[in-house]
C-alpha cells in the first residue's frame, strides 16, 4: 500500500504549503534510517542505530508519554518521529490544538511514507512547524491563541528523546521560543501592574481628545493607487548606517518615524510624513523634547502622556484606543481607526505602513536585538541621558549592562547568519512581525541591515535597492494633502462638531452614572460579605442553610446588576487577578461557606477601589 499517497492526499487538502515543503526533501542524518517493525508488529524507526520508537510497543509507550498532558492548552511535539506521540496526545486531549515540531523536512516525509495517518491528520486540529530556526513555534503558539479553546493555559511538552538527543541545539532553541511564549503573560501583567494606573489617568486627561482630534480611517489604503512604499524609521542600533541616505529615502517613500527616532530624523533634515507615538510613559514623552515636527502628522494612541498631543506637530490624529475606557468613549462617538498592538511602537507603526497600504515597507533600525552590545542608535535619548548623569562611579558602561541583563538575554539566530544577543521581550516582537508577516504576504517587507535577530517574512536588502525605486515624493506630498484636506472639511465643519460634542456630553454622563452605579452596588455587597465573615468567624459556627441562601441571593443580585452595566469592562481594566485573591485568603477549604464570603468580600472591595480610582481620575 502507497501510505505517501494516501497521506499526500490529505495533506494537500488540509495543510496547504506543507507538501511542497517536503515532497522534494533529502532524508537527514546521511541516510542513516532504518524503518524495522516492532514485537507488537507496528513499524519503528532507528536513526544512527538509536532507536526513534520503543522497539516492543511503539503505540503503548506514546500513550505513556501522553499522560503527562495537563491542562487545556496546546501540545507540542518535539521531534515527530512515525507520529506515536502525537497519536496518543490527539487521544489524550482530544479537543487540544498539536503543534508537531520536527527539525528535518525527509524525516517527516519519512513517517507518510511508513504509516498511514490520514485518520490522524485529517480530524485533528493540527499545526506543523517544520525546519527552519524552529522560531515558528511562537507563531503557531499565537495562533492557538487566536483560534482555540483554552488559550490561556501553557503548553505542554512531549520530548522524542532520542530525536531532541541527536539535534539537541535546535530543539534546545525551540524549548527556549516557547519559554519566551509562555512568559508573556507575566509580562503582561507586570506592564499592566507598572502601567495599568498611568494608561487610566492619561486616558482621563486626554479624554476631550477623543471628541476634538480625528481617527486615522480616512487614511486607510490611500497608498495603494497607484502602489507607493514607505520607509520605517526604527529605534535600533542599525538605524546609523542609514542616515546618510534619508534624504534620498525621503524623496522616494513615504517616511513614517517612531517617538524614539524622530530628533535623529529631524536632525538629518527630514521631517517625517508621520510619527507614531502609542507609549503612556514621561520619558517617552521626552524622546519629542526640542523636537518642534511642523511638517509631520502625529500618529497617537488616547492614552499617551498628556503634553504629547500638544506638543508642535502639524497636525494629530488618533488611532483607536487599547483600553476600555477610550473604547467606551470612541466606540459611541468616533471610531478612529483600529492599529496591532505588539507591544513596541515599532510593532503599532509598521501595522500603520500596512494601514496606508503601502506596496513595501523597508525598514531601518528594526534590530530587536542589541548587536555590538548597543541597545539605540548613537544620540537616542537614552544615550544622552547615560551620559549625562553618569559619573565615574557610575560609568555609561554599567548603564548599558544594566539594561542588557534586566530583560533576561539569550542568544538568537540573526539576519546574517550567526547568533546576536536578544531578550525574551525583544523575541516577543519578532515572534509578532512573523505572525503578521505571514496575514500579509502581498506586502513585501525589507530591512536594511542583517545585524538584527532573524525574522521569518523579513528579508534583507541593500540601501542601493531601496535608492533604485522611482522618485514618488511629489505624489506623496499631493496624496497626502488630498486626504488631509478631506479629513479637515468632514471633522471639522461647525454642524459635525456641534453635534459630536453633544454627543460626546451625554457619553459621559452615561459613563460617570454607571460608574457612580457599580460603585455603589460594589460597596454594599462589599460591606455585607464582610459584616458576615465576621459574625460567623467570631461565632466558630458556620450560618444556617437559610441564612446562607439569604447572603448568597443578595450578592447574586449584586452580580447580575454588575454583568448588566454597560460600564463593567471599564471598571474590570484594573481588576487584579482572581488567583491572585484567592492566595491571600485566610479560609480554609474545610470552610466552603467562609471561603466564599472572605472571597466575595475581596472581589467587591476591589471592585469598589478600581471604580473609586476610574472616577478619581475623572475627577468625580
Amino acid at each position: 500500500m502507497n501510505y505517501w499517497e494516501i497521506n499526500s492526499s490529505v495533506i494537500r487538502d488540509k495543510f496547504p504549503g506543507l507538501l511542497e515543503q517536503i515532497a522534494d526533501s533529502e532524508v537527514p542524518y546521511d541516510g542513516d534510517i532504518q524503518a524495522e517493525v516492532s514485537a507488537s508488529g507496528s513499524p519503528t524507526l532507528t536513526v544512527k542505530g538509536r532507536y526513534v520508537h520503543s522497539p516492543r510497543d511503539p503505540m503503548r509507550e506514546a500513550r505513556r508519554l501522553a499522560e503527562t498532558i495537563t491542562g487545556s492548552g496546546a501540545v507540542v511535539i518535539l521531534g515527530f518521529g512515525l507520529g506515536y506521540a502525537a497519536e496518543a496526545a490527539a487521544e489524550k486531549a482530544a479537543h487540544q490544538p498539536i503543534i508537531i515540531v520536527e527539525a528535518h523536512k525527509g524525516l517527516l516525509k519519512k513517517a507518510f511514507e511508513t504509516r498511514n495517518l490520514a485518520v490522524f491528520l485529517s480530524e485533528n486540529q493540527l499545526i506543523f512547524v517544520v525546519g527552519g530556526a524552529g522560531d515558528g513555534v511562537i507563531g503557531a503558539l499565537q495562533f492557538c491563541e487566536s483560534r482555540f479553546h483554552g488559550k490561556e493555559d501553557t503548553p505542554s511538552l512531549i520530548r522524542n528523546s532520542a530525536l531532541t538527543k541527536l539535534d539537541e541545539n535546535w530543539y534546545a532553541q525551540v524549548e527556549r521560543h516557547i519559554k519566551v511564549w509562555v512568559s508573556k503573560d507575566d509580562i503582561n501583567m507586570a506592564t499592566l501592574r507598572r502601567f495599568g494606573k498611568r494608561w487610566v489617568r492619561n486616558l482621563a486627561r486626554n479624554v476631550t481628545a477623543i471628541r476634538d482630534l480625528p481617527g486615522i480611517e480616512p487614511l486607510a489604503g490611500i497608498l495603494h493607487t497607484p502602489p507607493l512604499p514607505v520607509f520605517l524609521a526604527a529605534a535600533g542600533p542599525s538605524l546609523d548606517e542609514v542616515v546618510p541616505f534619508f534624504p534620498e529615502i525621503y524623496k522616494r517613500c513615504v517616511i513614517v518615524g517612531v517617538d524614539t527616532s524622530l530628533r535623529l530624523l529631524l536632525r538629518s533634515g527630514i521631517d517625517p510624513d508621520f510619527t507614531v507615538v502609542v507609549d503612556p510613559q514621561y520619558w517617552n514623552w521626552r524622546h519629542l523634547d526640542r523636537s518642534p515636527a511642523l511638517r509631520t502628522c502625529l500618529i497617537a494612541e488616547s492614552a499617551v502622556y498628556p503634553p504629547v498631543l500638544i506638543h508642535p506637530f502639524a497636525r494629530r490624529l488618533l488611532c483607536s484606543s487599547l483600553f476600555p475606557l477610550g473604547k467606551f468613549i470612541e466606540d459611541q462617538l468616533d471610531p478612529k481607526g483600529r492599529l496591532g498592538a505588539g507591544g513596541s511602537v515599532a510593532t503599532t507603526a509598521w501595522d500603520f505602513a500596512r494601514f496606508l497600504g503601502a506596496s513595501a515597507v523597508w525598514i531601518g533600525g528594526l534590530d530587536l536585538s542589541y548587536p555590538g552590545l548597543k541597545t539605540h542608535f548613537k544620540g537616542a535619548l537614552f544615550e544622552d541621558r547615560a551620559l549625562a548623569e553618569s559619573n565615574r562611579f557610575n560609568p555609561v558602561e554599567s548603564w548599558s549592562v544594566r539594561s542588557l541583563r534586566e530583560g533576561q538575554p539569550f542568544f538568537a539566530p540573526s539576519a546574517a547568519g550567526g547568533v546576536v544577543l536578544t531578550d525574551r521581550r525583544l523575541s516577543l516582537y519578532a515572534a509578532w512581525f512573523e505572525n503578521r508577516f505571514q496575514d500579509t504576504l502581498e506586502m513585501r517587507n525589507y530591512r536594511l541591515s542583517g545585524e538584527g535577530i532573524a525574522i521569518s517574512g523579513l528579508s534583507t536588502a541593500s540601501i542601493e535597492e531601496l535608492l533604485s525605486l522611482p522618485i514618488q515624493r511629489p505624489e506623496i506630498d499631493q496624496r497626502l494633502s488630498a486626504v488631509f484636506a478631506q479629513i479637515d472639511k468632514d471633522f471639522s465643519s461647525l454642524p459635525c462638531s456641534s453635534q459630536r460634542n453633544a454627543q460626546y456630553q451625554g457619553i459621559m454622563k452615561e459613563l460617570l452614572t454607571g460608574l457612580i452605579q457599580l460603585k455603589g452596588w460594589a460597596e454594599d455587597a462589599a460591606g455585607l460579605a464582610e459584616r458576615a465573615y465576621r459574625r460567623y468567624r467570631n461565632s466558630k459556627s458556620p450560618p444556617s442553610p437559610q441564612e446562607q441562601d439569604h447572603i448568597a441571593k443578595k450578592l447574586d443580585r449584586t452580580n447580575k446588576r454588575i454583568n448588566e452595566s454597560p460600564v463593567k469592562e471599564v471598571a474590570s481594566f484594573l481588576f487584579p487577578p482572581v488567583s491572585a485573591l484567592e492566595t491571600s485568603l485566610e479560609s480554609t477549604e474545610t470552610e466552603p461557606f467562609f471561603r466564599y464570603l472572605e472571597l466575595s468580600a475581596k472581589l467587591y472591595r476591589s471592585i469598589d477601589e478600581v471604580v473609586g480610582y476610574h472616577l478619581e481620575a475623572l475627577g468625580k
